[in-house]
């Protein structure tokens, strides 16, 4: 199939296209990951994005259930150099072309990918439109003009669960089933209750939690504090997801419900909504984070973290208060906020994904480091 990239500005695309043909459309962003593209295409923090991916060749691994971090890609579309028409690798399931075409995403291959990257560096992430069906480019500029923003817009009630279910981590296991760090056995210590909000969380998010010993119970985004509390957690977690933080004004409320009553950790969506709920502000990013070679310093202990990241919109430093909060993580590339935490209430956060998925492992401590911080709270 032929098929076009048109973005807002003007600026034509043409390639081959593979998965589902038809049209999509949405913010373009590119991630900088060298493997992982089945975790990227399946997390939830992608909705209502279509992702460029700048390792030149894609699918050539295939695809696998266990792989998942979510039941579907959240993706709109994906844009690449070379799209792998076989796969090679015994733990693959599905070629990847057949993988986008059952769940509908269209691909856009055969492209050069540098030239889009550095355009979108140079004038920032902007809307856009893949299309199979339609040839002339003008029609397709105009449909991306006609996208929605992701500015002010709330899309953590959309990609949330509808109802409140236990995660039961032996239905939802990785690649491996050794622990990647020298963990207890959860059977060996006591569990702790951890109720986690889905704004569009991570499955690799749960098994981390689950690895440490706690229970997990998810509720909707929309979930208010009582009804968090009438659940008794030992802890709450805030999770990641896609969108603008500043709409998802109900969880900010939620939150500052929570402060100093039960220990809160919060990742990527909520960081943000942490530091909104602090009293902070948020902004968006030029072209996002989203790759999994982010250096980022650890302010408490000097030390320097390979993360991955996956968002549009950080806090601004400047806007929180420093006598309540300590800024614990800061990025080496352009200096933006990675993590706080609450000088005398149990609460800490970051902006990056220490459970990686894909990824490296640097940053799994702070699973434990929450952990830690619900047993001091209890005892």
């Amino acid at each position: 199939m032929q098929a076009i990239l048109a973005l807002e500005d003007g600026r034509i695309f043409r390639g081959h296209g593979y998965g589902h043909p038809g049209e999509c459309h949405g913010e373009v962003v590119f991630n900088t990951s060298l493997t992982g593209y089945q975790e990227i295409a399946t997390d939830p923090s992608y909705a209502g994005q279509i992702v460029v991916l700048t390792n030149p060749q894609i699918g050539n691994y295939g695809t696998n259930q266990a792989d998942n971090e979510a039941a579907r890609p959240f993706i709109e579309g994906l844009i690449v150099r070379e799209f792998s028409a076989i796969s090679s690798n015994w733990r693959s399931e599905q070629v990847t072309d057949e993988y986008m075409e059952r769940y509908s995403v269209p691909v856009l291959a055969e492209i050069d990918t540098r030239a889009l990257v550095r355009h979108l560096r140079t004038h920032g992430v902007m809307r856009g439109v893949i299309s199979t069906v339609e040839s002339d480019p003008d029609k397709l500029v105009q449909k991306a003009r006609g996208i929605r923003k992701m500015d002010g817009t709330d899309l953590a009630r959309v990609v949330s669960t509808k109802s409140i279910y236990p995660f039961d981590s032996a239905d939802n296991r990785n690649q491996s089933d050794e622990p990647l760090l020298p963990v207890q056995k959860a059977e060996d210590r006591k569990l702790l209750h951890v109720v986690a909000y889905d704004f569009g969380i991570k499955l690799n998010i749960l098994r981390m939690l689950a690895r440490e010993g706690c229970r997990v119970t998810v509720v909707p985004a929309e979930t208010p504090a009582t009804d968090v509390f009438s659940l008794n957690p030992d802890g709450v977690f805030l999770s990641n997801g896609p969108g603008d933080p500043e709409p998802v004004d109900y969880a900010v409320r939620a939150i500052r419900q929570m402060l100093g009553r039960v220990p809160v950790f919060g990742i990527c969506l909520g960081h943000q909504l942490t530091g909104l709920a602090l009293g902070g502000r948020t902004y968006k990013l030029k072209f996002g984070h989203h790759g999994g070679n982010h250096p980022v310093r650890n302010n408490r202990t000097g030390k320097v973290e390979i993360t991955a990241h996956n968002h549009n919109f950080a806090v601004d430093p400047d806007s929180i208060n420093a006598n309540e909060v300590e800024l614990t993580h800061v990025d080496l590339n352009d200096q933006t906020l990675e993590g706080l935490r609450h000088k005398t209430l149990p609460l800490f956060s970051v902006q990056y994904h220490p459970e990686a998925a894909p990824g490296p492992h640097d940053s799994h401590y702070l699973f434990r480091d929450f952990r830690k911080m619900m047993e001091e709270w209890k005892a």
